[in-house]
């Protein structure tokens, strides 16, 4: 191994996607309970973009660096860190940043195994999408077999994976999406109803349909009113982004009448400790749907890790259809 990678950057420390600059900097060395990955491939999230924008610090002790998923294989073990990994496997994992780079060093136990059959590209698909529908959807949101989740932004990287996971749990799925080709998008990738949110009235389709018991929403204040009215008593509203505004006026007496919870949470900042508990309810819960191909991670492009700046542009442009991945 070189003393030395290239990762990414932001110029200036934030800016545009054009910010985004390929740079050389000391590889990491992996400190105790970490593993250093190669990296073949690294996932292109929204958090990323808000990082970018100078929106979303990273963590205490996190790279400053962008990328908080990635597959590769295990080159490097630090102290108390043998046990489950040797050098040569091949994983994915979950980072609290630096994933835009030839290394990344990572808590060994935010690491998962690749699962049978599927390439690297598509595993650093899977970590940052996977824990934060599962962490929101079925622990935080409880969703059940039987019941009806309500997913915005159905053709999203954390679209497309909310659906799969919660069809293989055996729930209902209504999708909406902003135009009739990603209405035809979201029930091709199984939704059981698709509505065009420009053109219908997503709360009176989803009340005719029986309502929801689960909306996993990252549209926030502009959506909040027809997700309220769209809910079933008892269910749960679920926020992991505002992108439509981030302040509720809430309705206390409807609170009340249908006995609705209002929740949401973020996955970067939660503890290591936290983290590994997910980790290992993920491998147990999700990893075996990967496996038999009830969820399928979808990569709509890849561009090689110094294109970032065209990564980012292409998911800004809001036309994508499941994941962005750069390639190292």
């Amino acid at each position: 191994m070189t003393e030395t990678m290239t990762a990414i950057a932001i110029e200036d420390g934030k800016g545009p996607a054009e910010a985004l600059k390929a740079v050389q900097l000391e590889r990491p060395t992996p400190g105790p309970g970490q593993i250093l990955i190669k990296v073949a491939a690294a996932g292109v999230n929204r958090p990323d973009l808000l990082q970018r924008l100078g929106f979303y610090p990273p963590p205490p002790g996190a790279p400053t660096t962008l990328g908080l998923e990635v597959a590769g294989e295990v080159v490097a073990l630090g102290e108390s860190a043998a046990g489950r990994w040797k050098a040569g496997d091949k994983v994915c994992a979950l980072l609290g940043g630096g994933g835009y780079a030839e290394y990344a060093v990572v808590d060994a136990r935010h690491a998962l195994p690749i699962p049978g059959g599927l390439d690297l590209v598509h595993a650093a698909a899977l970590p940052e999408t996977v824990f934060t529908v599962f962490a929101n959807v079925f622990e935080h949101g409880a969703l059940k077999a039987g019941e009806t989740l309500l997913v915005h932004g159905g053709t999203s990287g954390i679209g497309t994976t909310a659906i799969a996971m919660a069809k293989a749990a055996g729930a209902r799925v209504i999708a909406t999406g902003r135009g009739p080709d990603k209405k035809a998008k979201a029930l091709a990738l199984g939704a059981d109803i698709a509505i065009d949110a420009k053109a219908e009235d997503f709360a009176e389709v989803v009340k005719a349909a029986g309502g929801a018991d689960v909306v996993l929403d990252m549209v926030g204040a502009s959506y909040f009113e027809k997700n309220l009215d769209a809910l079933k008593t008892g269910g749960r509203i679920v926020y992991i982004a505002s992108l439509g505004g981030a302040v509720l006026e809430v309705p206390v007496m409807k609170i009340m009448q249908k006995r609705a919870v209002i929740t949401g949470s973020t996955l970067r900042p939660r503890s290591a400790d936290e983290k590994a508990r997910l980790a290992a309810e993920v491998e147990r819960v999700a990893w075996p749907w990967v496996a038999t191909g009830q969820l399928k991670p979808i990569v709509d492009a890849t561009f090689p890790l110094a294109d970032a700046a065209k990564a980012h542009a292409h998911l800004e442009a809001g036309e994508h259809v499941g994941k962005v991945v750069l390639v190292v």
